[in-house]
């Protein structure tokens, strides 16, 4: 998984990258098709905003926190990213069983 880290109007310390990089290692626990993360930390008067744009095999997802700390900010999108992660990987799994062992009846 490649995970780009931009700032704008604010500076990318090496704490706020390995906290997203570890932050992000919980969604390829449920889902190994992530290509890219490009994950965006903004500043604006009082609130900390994250936004990420994740590049899955056959979709792309996209969510944003506001929070009045940066590291809530990234808890925050990394729990809706996760869910959104979980609805897309349920979504691509097949629910049907054999589908011929439906409509076929026993007869003796």
């Amino acid at each position: 998984m490649q995970i780009d880290v931009t700032g704008h109007h604010v500076e990318i310390t090496d704490a706020l990258r390995d906290y997203v990089h570890e932050k992000f290692q919980r969604l390829e626990r449920h889902f190994d098709n992530v290509v890219d993360v490009h994950v965006i930390l903004t500043v604006e008067k009082v609130a900390k905003k994250a936004e990420a744009t994740l590049a899955l095999s056959g979709a792309k997802l996209f969510a944003d926190a506001l929070q009045e700390d940066m590291y809530a900010a990234i808890d925050a999108l990394v729990d809706k990213l996760d869910r959104q992660v979980v609805k897309h990987k349920e979504k691509r799994t097949d629910h049907h069983r054999s589908e011929g062992a439906v409509g076929q009846t026993l007869e003796p």
